[in-house]
């Protein structure tokens, strides 16, 4: 299954995708938040691009597992992104997926400034990971 993840902040929106056969998530960009909205040119090339057949939100929680203060405004979001692209939305709890994206691309010996059009994609292609994990055991295990 082919799922497409979006990281919703308010100024841009991370976006990764999963590979055809459903066990790859890879970043695919970042786009300003407001292009994504209003389903702009790029983001529609994007969904025709990757094919999608679920949307993946993150999902912001606190450390103690409880929904974050952004929580509602963001899976508003997702939902009507979703409804407006024909897909199913699920959500997947992103806590801790910024840090570690900003840990992998300084691993790689990027710069902050190298970092910032990238964070947001890295950020969703990890919490996509988490979700097709889950997929997968729970298939296994039906």
């Amino acid at each position: 299954m082919r799922a497409l993840a979006l990281d919703i902040g308010d100024a841009r929106i991370g976006i990764a995708a999963s590979d055809a056969s459903g066990m790859l998530a890879v970043p695919v960009c970042v786009l300003p938040a407001q292009e994504v909205l209003s389903l702009s040119r790029n983001f529609r090339r994007v969904i025709e691009d990757h094919e999608p057949e679920i949307l993946v939100c993150g999902r912001p929680k606190t450390m103690a597992g409880e929904d974050g203060p952004q929580a509602e405004k963001i899976m508003s979001e997702g939902k009507a992104i979703a409804e407006r692209i024909g897909l199913p939305v699920e959500f997947e709890d992103e806590r801790l997926s910024s840090n570690e994206a900003k840990r992998i691309l300084r691993a790689q010996g990027l710069t902050e400034k190298q970092m910032r059009g990238k964070i947001d994609s890295v950020a969703a292609s990890l919490f996509l990971q988490t979700w097709l994990d889950a997929k997968r055991a729970q298939d296994r295990d039906a």
